[in-house]
């Protein structure tokens, strides 16, 4: 059973006690009472192996975190997922902040560990003896070893598959000058009730039949730093034949263990976010529900990737499951998730850990802390610059202080700097003298927390940045945090997508056909919406005849470019309102460009061009289902795509027949829309301008759902011009 594990090794132990003590008596007169009183010692000992096994998993294998969430602890076993050791010889310790930020660029994820060689958390364990385990807050460090305790407490059946006790020994609590690890481990088996503690603590410290779990080397005050780490080298060497694992946060560590292997947590990939959420909604209720499922198809959703990059923080996902279990979905106003979010890295975590922190400077508290950092994060963000050298953020936090605090104009920024890296793990060390912030979200969030402090900033906001899809995360956090002033936001964003098209003809008259063609539609969605829904089908429609038209003069991959993003923005819009709608216009995208294109290219085969048409046909129908246009035309389209694939050349037939039989396709298309080929004909710079304007107005749209305090006839009547002239 796993519950003798431990005795099975205890009771060798003290049995070789006894055995000694026996040695130092005279046996022939006390023979019959010491096998009594040998049996009444090994039932203690078992008894006491039993109270061991179960105070260990009471007290380590449990996991119950932010108590205003979550209500109930649970079994560690439960929900922990495998750690993953980032490979040490592939770290950039040496790059420097700009090699980081070309490297971050390249890889286009929202990840900033640039190791992709990991190994598994625990086979490193089973073969190290001495095992330093790095990692920054909330990343699960104290979490895997009290996993490798659960491991041992199995004995040859654990992971581990050794013979060892473990005993976890938090080192914050070492806060005086006296430490004494023997008396410490000792402390543990005497409270379960182990007979002669301290003679067995150094018996199976002398066979190696310890497990010691030394978690929070950074957590110990910093005046006993010195002398804890003194006494554990010392202990290591006189005991060298146990197990020992230490956990520390990065930045605090400075190679304290000459003896150990250091190793580094890895943040969670994909798989890791995966399996940790199925075993966290793991229950029969949320299989029956998939709750599991649900979750990390959210997860996965693009509008999702800032929140999802929390995720790859134990933590922090802990957290978003915790929301998750609770809403049953991801709050829109993400403002308030991120802020959260920060407040658990800024003082939380630390406060629920009972750390006695360092201050940090005199004066300087967590709010003005966060003002500061949103000071640095946005002065970045607006250099385009997710990494920054040491000197760089030493002097921004020096004049910081210095500024605000009226401190010292000798104050030791890098001490401060340090102090938040190793307390906070907001910003961090990602190799020599190059920092970047924790997570893009957490700058982000700090970056929006900075602009709407001022209006000026706002404004500078949009006319600058509002086309820059990497500022796209900022604006809904915005959004968000300007409360019930939103709607100033929102209305500016419209202003300004105005000024795009002014001075553009063909993109006006777009916008008048959608609205004309769509006015009396009887579908039940709002008049914006159909507008949407008629851009995004006119923007297919040209987009395919262009590309058609342009293979011959060898510009078709600049247009497709170009074209792609309107089609993108369009779609966005619509999809915003109505997914189901949005579907069926993608279907439609798709087959128009293929038969376009398969049209112009003989190379393609006639069976493609056949699906293609078929498809095409079919999501025609969806749009007359859904009743989007008023358009005569559109009802008579389906029949007429029918007839067009009987008259497909075939595949040996001249180009220009195929280009014959293009034009003829894409004159059933315009006819049935009510489009000329003058109206879609839009050349590069146009398709980019008109692009433009419509991301402007699909960011607009997830602006007022990340918003909060909009009135609804102040949004109706903003409605109601979008998409419009």
């Amino acid at each position: 059973m796993l519950e003798s594990a431990i005795g099975g090794i205890a009771v060798p132990v003290f049995e070789g006690l006894l055995g000694y003590v026996a040695g130092q008596t005279q046996k022939a007169r006390q023979q019959v009472e010491q096998v009594e009183q040998r049996q009444k010692a090994l039932k203690q000992v078992e008894a006491a192996s039993q109270e061991y096994h179960n105070t260990y998993l009471n007290s380590h294998g449990q996991v119950k975190i932010m108590p205003g969430l979550m209500k109930e602890p649970l079994p560690l076993d439960s929900i922990y997922t495998a750690v993953k050791f980032l490979d040490e010889d592939s770290l950039r310790y040496f790059a420097t902040p700009d090699a980081l930020e070309q490297t971050y660029r390249e890889k286009g994820q929202r990840r900033f560990q640039t190791s992709e060689k990991r190994h598994d958390g625990m086979n490193v364990a089973k073969d190290k003896q001495y095992l330093t385990v790095l990692g920054g807050p909330g990343i699960g460090k104290s979490t895997f070893l009290r996993k490798l305790g659960l491991e041992a407490l199995k004995g040859q059946r654990g992971q581990l598959a050794n013979e060892q006790i473990p005993v976890f020994i938090e080192l914050k609590t070492f806060r005086g000058s006296d430490i004494d690890l023997k008396a410490v481990i000792a402390q543990e088996f005497e409270v379960c009730g182990f007979p002669e503690a301290e003679a067995f603590t150094r018996s199976t410290l002398s066979q190696g039949k310890l497990l010691i779990l030394l978690d929070g080397l950074d957590e110990v005050p910093t005046r006993n730093l010195n002398s804890v780490i003194e006494h554990i080298e010392a202990f290591v060497t006189q005991y060298s034949r146990n197990t020992f694992v230490a956990s520390c946060r990065t930045a605090a560590y400075q190679s304290c263990f000459k003896q150990f292997t250091d190793v580094t947590i890895a943040d969670f990939d994909n798989e890791q976010i995966d399996q940790f959420i199925r075993r966290w909604f793991s229950s029969e209720l949320d299989q029956e529900a998939e709750t599991a499922d649900l979750y990390w198809k959210m997860l996965q959703k693009a509008e999702n990737k800032a929140t999802k990059e929390l995720a790859q923080t134990p933590l922090l996902l802990t957290f978003l499951c915790l929301i998750y279990d609770r809403e049953q979905t991801l709050p829109s106003n993400r403002s308030t998730l991120y802020g959260d979010a920060l407040n658990i890295l800024l003082k939380e975590w630390s406060a629920q850990k009972r750390l006695e922190q360092d201050p940090i400077y005199e004066g300087f508290h967590p709010t003005l802390e966060k003002v500061m950092l949103s000071k640095i994060a946005y002065d970045s963000f607006k250099e385009d610059r997710l990494f920054f050298s040491k000197s760089n953020i030493t002097n921004r936090i020096t004049t910081f202080l210095a500024d605000t605090l009226d401190a010292s104009e000798h104050l030791d920024g890098e001490a401060v700097l340090t102090a938040i890296e190793k307390q906070q793990g907001i910003v961090v060390e990602r190799a020599t003298d190059a920092y970047s912030f924790s997570h893009l979200t957490l700058q982000e969030y700090l970056t929006a927390l900075y602009i709407v402090k001022k209006d000026q900033r706002i404004d500078e906001l949009i006319n600058q940045h509002l086309r820059d899809q990497r500022w796209r995360e900022v604006f809904l956090l915005v959004a968000g945090l300007m409360e019930e002033r939103s709607h100033e936001l929102l209305e500016a964003i419209d202003q300004q997508a105005r000024t795009y098209i002014s001075q553009q003809p063909k993109i006006c008259k777009l916008l008048q056909w959608a609205d004309r063609v769509t006015q009396s539609s009887k579908s039940q969605l709002s008049a914006f919406e159909k507008r949407a829904m008629a851009l995004a089908s006119a923007s297919d429609i040209a987009s395919a005849s262009d590309i058609a038209r342009a293979i011959a003069s060898a510009r078709a991959s600049d247009i497709a470019r170009a074209s792609a993003r309107v089609i993108a923005s369009a779609r966005a819009i619509a999809s915003a309102r109505a997914s189901d709608i949005a579907s069926a216009i993608a279907i439609a995208s798709d087959s128009a460009r293929a038969i376009a294109i398969a049209s112009a290219l003989t190379s393609d085969s006639a069976s493609d061009s056949d699906i293609a048409i078929a498809n095409a046909i079919a999501s025609i129908n969806e749009s007359i289902t859904w009743q989007v246009f008023s358009l005569q035309g559109l009802q008579e389209l389906p029949d007429q795509l029918l007839a067009l694939k009987e008259k497909m050349p075939p595949l040996i037939a001249p180009t220009a027949d195929w280009y014959r039989y293009a034009d003829d396709l894409e004159a059933t298309w315009l006819n049935a829309f009510e489009l000329t080929v003058e109206d879609i004909s839009l050349s590069e710079k146009e398709w980019q301008i008109f692009s433009d304007y419509l991301y402007a107005n699909e960011l607009l749209l997830r602006c007022k759902d990340s918003s909060i305090g909009i009135s609804r006839q102040a949004w109706e009547a903003l409605e109601e011009r979008l998409l419009k002239l």
